[in-house]
């Protein structure tokens, strides 16, 4: 098992998306904006799903990592440090996962 964690990712998100190189990717996607970065997170995670349904475990490895890099991508141009997040699922694994969605359904409304 790799030693690496979506910390590890996180943390070079961040380092090469404020580096100002033109030649990072990484930099490139934070610099066009929140809107281009939702995009790409929105595209790779359709591209996820369609492996998921065909079965294919490759692929869908290869777009799992796709999503996650994309998502913190976003999380980075959006301004939220991926410890906000984990903060959060911490806060809503404290509760049944039930429970814990009924508390944020809007009322009248059961999701």
């Amino acid at each position: 098992m790799s030693g690496f964690s979506l910390a590890d990712l996180a943390t070079i998100v961040t380092t090469r998306g404020r580096s100002g190189d033109p030649g990072s990717y990484t930099a490139k996607l934070i610099g066009e904006g929140v809107a281009r970065t939702a995009k790409k997170f929105g595209e790779e995670s359709f591209e996820a799903a369609l492996a998921a349904v065909s079965g294919d475990r490759q692929a869908l490895t290869a777009e799992a990592a796709d999503v996650l890099y994309h998502l913190l991508v976003m999380l980075e141009a959006g301004g939220v440090p991926l410890a906000d997040v984990m903060a959060e699922l911490e806060r809503r694994t404290a509760q049944t996962g039930l429970a814990e969605k009924a508390s944020r359904a809007p009322a009248g409304k059961n999701g």
